[in-house]
């Protein structure tokens, strides 16, 4: 069983930069394709971007350009470099493995971008 904490979010300003980061116990994330997910206020939860477990990546084309996924298997941690944020990335961020598991699913961390 895998247990996953996201930290890094927060309060910004349109232009600015976060990394949120996804630390996981329990269990090797190098053995997983990993995932970030968010959901603002009202809405379903979306994919955000992916890293398969030899490094390939995938983005939302909302934030193609814009995000960045990694991995750091020595720290068993995924991160999400956020540039240049805008309003409409206001959510709650998650991480989960690749497939998703129900089993997976964190509280989240907060970004909040204000215009």
């Amino acid at each position: 069983q895998v247990q996953l904490v996201e930290s890094g979010g927060g309060l910004v300003q349109a232009g600015d930069s976060l990394r949120l980061s996804c630390a996981a116990s329990g269990r090797a994330l190098s053995t997983y394709g990993m995932a970030w997910f968010r959901q603002a206020p009202g809405k379903e939860r979306e994919f955000v971007a992916a890293v398969s477990r030899f490094g390939g990546t995938a983005y939302a084309d909302s934030v193609k350009g814009r995000f960045t996924i990694s991995r750091d298997s020595a720290k068993n941690t995924v991160y999400l470099q956020m540039d240049n944020l805008i309003p409409e990335d206001t959510a709650v961020y998650y991480c989960n493995a690749v497939p998703w598991s129900p089993d997976y699913w964190g509280q989240g961390t907060q970004v909040t971008v204000s215009s």
